[in-house]
């Protein structure tokens, strides 16, 4: 299936589970967050572009480009949903590690191994020499972590997942998932009815990170995995 078609299937799934999700949970607190503003949200963008994005995924990539973007955006989005429902007050990967140390397991430490995990094992399954598998993995659990780190105001993280993945657009179908997930539910973003939450984020920005990966050769894998691991670095002692 080429560009449209995975833009359309990604965009399609992600309406119609946000709808469903927004009709089951309206009575459910759960399912609501106060945002910066102080106004209360629904989180029914999470999983909805989660599901969105693995069904655009796998339309858009046969073989090991689209088994690796659905176990990459699947994995992250669990691990943020984790956090969505279990997260603590706890900020950066410092202070996570620290409550590692003393033997407690936060939400951050889940996020920070899960979502490693699910981005080295797509990167085993994008590229063939060990090297590259390592870099592939490091985009596209950085990327995860990236767009999650960006979403603090509304529409953010979404316009940050179209800014990234458009120069992809023009070199893989893997590109156009989370465009059209994200697509799907900006407007209701950027107007403060829902928010992406870490479930959203981190799996929308593990299909940028995967579409990133199948389209880079190891210099440019190199290049990314610095700048990713500077932003983090840097997200850590701001």
């Amino acid at each position: 299936m080429g560009r449209f078609g995975a833009a359309s299937v990604a965009a399609g799934v992600s309406r119609a589970a946000y709808e469903g999700l927004r009709r089951l949970g309206s009575r459910e607190p759960r399912w609501e967050r106060t945002n910066h503003a102080g106004r209360a949200v629904g989180l029914y963008a999470g999983p909805a572009t989660a599901l969105g994005a693995a069904a655009g995924t796998a339309a858009a990539g046969a073989g090991a480009g689209g088994a690796a973007g659905v176990l990459a955006v699947l994995g992250a989005g669990a691990c943020g949903a984790y956090d969505d429902a279990y997260g603590d007050h706890r900020r950066g990967f410092r202070a996570h590690l620290a409550a590692l140390r003393a033997g407690e397991v936060t939400s951050g430490a889940v996020k920070l191994f899960g979502i490693g995990a699910a981005g080295l094992v797509a990167g085993a399954l994008l590229k063939e020499r060990p090297l590259d598998k390592v870099l592939a993995g490091v985009v596209v659990a950085g990327t995860a972590h990236l767009v999650n780190l960006v979403d603090v105001r509304p529409g953010r993280a979404g316009l940050v997942v179209l800014g990234l993945s458009a120069p992809g657009l023009l070199r893989t179908p893997l590109a156009a998932a989370p465009v059209g997930a994200v697509a799907a539910v900006l407007g209701d973003d950027l107007a403060e009815r829902t928010m992406l939450g870490d479930t959203g984020a981190h799996a929308l920005g593990a299909a940028v990170g995967t579409a990133i990966a199948a389209s880079n050769g190891r210099l440019g894998l190199a290049v990314h995995a610095a700048g990713l691991v500077a932003a983090a670095a840097y997200a850590e002692i701001r």
